[in-house]
Parts: C-alpha cells; sequence; structure tokens
C-alpha cells in the first residue's frame, strides 16, 4: 500500500524481505530507546543481533498464520506492525497484534495505516476472528486509535506492567471481533 505522509514523503506498508534485517533492527531498537510503551526494554532489545532479525523477519515469511508488515518511508523504516496466530489449535481463531512507530513519525497516520492493514489481512485470514492484545493504561494516544477502530476493553491486570524506574502501570485488555467464528 502507498501513501503520502503530511511532510509530502511516500509512505509504503510491506511486507519486509531479509535485505531488511539492519533497518527493522536499528527501528526496533531506537523505538524502545524512546518510548516505555513498549514491553521490551531498551536493554532488552540490545540483546538483538543481526542474525537474530534475519530469522525472526524468516520466521513470519515462512509461516502464513502470521504477518509482519513495515512501514517504508522512502527506505527508513518508520514502524512496524506483528499478528501472531494464537499457538493452540483452541486459540487459532486469536492472534496476538504488536504495533510500534518511531517517535518522530508520530502524528502521521502511519500508525492507523499499519493497524488497517494488519486488519485487512486478519479478515482475509481463512481463521482468524478476533484480534487481541495488551496496552499500557497511560498511553492514551493508541488507546484513542483502537477504539477509533472498534476495539473494545475488556478489563485490566493491576500493575501489569513495571517499568525501568520501579513505577508501575495498569494494562489495558482490548480485542476486536473482525468476523464470526
Amino acid at each position: 500500500m502507498r501513501h503520502f505522509l503530511p511532510n509530502g514523503k511516500q509512505l509504503v506498508i510491506r511486507p519486509p524481505q531479509v535485505t531488511d534485517a539492519q533497518a527493522c533492527l536499528h527501528t526496533f531498537q531506537a523505538v524502545t530507546g524512546e518510548t516505555d510503551f513498549l514491553l521490551f526494554t531498551h536493554e532488552e532489545s540490545l540483546q538483538y543481533d543481526l542474525a537474530k532479525e534475519e530469522a525472526f523477519i524468516r520466521a513470519y515469511m515462512d509461516n502464513p498464520n502470521n504477518m509482519f508488515l513495515v512501514a517504508d518511508v522512502e527506505g527508513d523504516i518508520a514502524g512496524m506492525v506483528s499478528l501472531n496466530q494464537g499457538r493452540t489449535r483452541k486459540q487459532h481463531h486469536m492472534a496476538l497484534l504488536g504495533i510500534a512507530v518511531l517517535h518522530r513519525y508520530w502524528n502521521m497516520g502511519i500508525g492507523r495505516r499499519l493497524l488497517t492493514s494488519a486488519i485487512r489481512w486478519a479478515e482475509a485470514h481463512p481463521r482468524i476472528a478476533i484480534i487481541h492484545f495488551e496496552v499500557l493504561a497511560n498511553n492514551e494516544r493508541a488507546i484513542q486509535l483502537y477504539r477509533n477502530f472498534n476495539f473494545t476493553e475488556h478489563g485490566r491486570i493491576p500493575q501489569g506492567i513495571i517499568q525501568p524506574d520501579g513505577s508501575t502501570v495498569d494494562l489495558v485488555v482490548m480485542s476486536k471481533r473482525i468476523k464470526p467464528i
């Protein structure tokens, strides 16, 4: 999918190739250093190297039940989204969502476009009927985006996250049924 951003640059949402591994790794490590809204800490992201990132991308390429897309802004990986089908047969109708966008690309519609692409992929998948995830309760902008896409809050896990500074944040459990089971 090709789009134009408010800054005039072209955005392409696409599956990554193994040759994108270095750029994807850089984006992953950069985004974990910019925000505490992700489950990984920056220090944890630094444990990944090029070989691990290449294997990560190959795992998605080899599994049609999982999806990984990047937001490519004229050669710069600005963000990414993943959907992972439930691992057990009893949860094959569910997919876990993960999404991240570099701070310098916030407020440009990239998260919205990544989420739209993920939903469309899930709608076309023969088994996936529900997208679910947990989001930090203080990530109000993300929660509003999900609500705009008709995701529903189902509950909270009090103090589900302990931040590196020792503070705690509730986790909000959200999901969306995208088709009948």
